[in-house]
């Protein structure tokens, strides 16, 4: 679970049968070693998702919110990539110790992800029903037959119109849209237990994104299963997301329930995020932005790698990094589920 200073644990919210979650991610390190040095992606962090819950990490390009989602699939290019430390629990299981065929059993079966770009994920010589039935051929051993006729209830489910005269067209003759429903009836092929969405309405107008968050939404409430959110839009996660995971350089700087986030944020950097939001009552204004870049993954920043965009950095903010702590109100009282890795959190708070 999210590691918070001081007390060590968030809340419980809704947990699977046995009272645990689905997925602890544990002081996880990611790095890439290439010609210009090391690249450090994901430096330390901790997070956890339990069953019929939904966790949307956000952060921009590069903070390494895909990086700890391709470690928890296997999927990541070893070499250059390596993980140096951490732990990934399913279950309480450690897939990172596990044997390579024991992860592949995980993969897809119980843990599924959906990629941003369908297009790309999708093969463009192979039909959408060769493409579904294959899960179905692969894992539980179905007949060609079958599994076509398990490939148009899914596009069914996931409301592709006419799927039984559509099941043998190929991904280049559907929309963007249609192409990301279909993307989610593979990840749903086997009813998994948790399914992690890495930037799932990329490119898509917004009407659009929002059917498939709604779809999303919708499949996971009558599956019961959990959800792992990769987007850098804070407008898309405010409806679906039960809490919310903060990332920047490669570690989570605040953690908190959906709408205390959206009310009160305890970080810089998010304040930032949600500054840039555009607003309805702001019409005619310049857009907030978050000034400079972020860091070279070679060379981050010494003490809080957010110090040299932060309004608020001082001395302490370039030598001492800031540890995930709990926040709380002005009297003390402990906010549930709520951490933020900054020196000067109660400024941003309660300023």
């Amino acid at each position: 679970m999210t590691t918070i200073e001081k007390t060590g644990a968030e809340p419980s919210a809704r947990v699977e049968d046995n009272g645990g979650p689905l997925l602890e991610v544990r002081d996880l390190h990611v790095e890439f070693h290439t010609r210009d040095g090391i690249a450090r992606a994901v430096n330390g962090v901790n997070y956890s998702v339990s069953a019929g819950e939904t966790l949307a990490v956000l952060g921009e390009s590069g903070s390494g919110k895909s990086v700890t989602a391709q470690a928890i699939m296997g999927i990541l290019d070893m070499p250059p990539g390596k993980i140096p430390q951490g732990q990934i629990l399913f279950r309480g299981e450690d897939m990172l110790t596990m044997a390579p065929e024991e992860r592949r059993k995980i993969r897809g079966r119980r843990i599924a992800m959906i990629f941003q770009d369908a297009l790309s994920a999708l093969n463009p010589v192979l039909s959408v029903g060769y493409q579904l039935g294959e899960m179905f051929r692969v894992h539980q051993g179905l007949s060609k037959k079958d599994a076509k006729a398990k490939a148009v209830e899914l596009m069914d489910r996931v409301r592709i119109p006419a799927a039984k005269e559509r099941v043998n067209d190929y991904p280049h003759q559907f929309s963007g849209g249609m192409r990301q429903r279909i993307m989610i009836a593979m990840a749903l092929a086997l009813e998994p237990d948790l399914i992690i969405a890495d930037e799932p309405t990329t490119a898509l107008d917004v009407t659009v994104q929002a059917q498939v968050m709604d779809l999303l939404a919708e499949l996971q409430r009558e599956y019961n299963m959990g959800l792992i959110l990769i987007t850098h839009d804070l407008g898309v996660v405010a409806d679906v997301a039960d809490k919310i995971a903060v990332m920047y350089a490669g570690r989570i700087v605040e953690t908190a329930p959906v709408h205390e986030l959206y009310k009160r944020p305890a970080h810089p950097y998010t304040k930032g995020l949600l500054d840039s939001i555009p607003r309805l009552d702001h019409k005619g204004q310049e857009l907030y932005a978050i000034k400079g870049l972020p860091p070279n993954l070679l060379k981050i920043p010494t003490g809080c790698a957010f110090n040299p965009r932060c309004p608020k950095a001082q001395d302490i903010c370039t030598t001492e990094v800031p540890p995930l702590v709990q926040v709380t109100e002005e009297d003390g009282t402990e906010l549930p589920g709520r951490g933020s890795a900054c020196h000067f959190w109660k400024e941003t708070i309660h300023g």
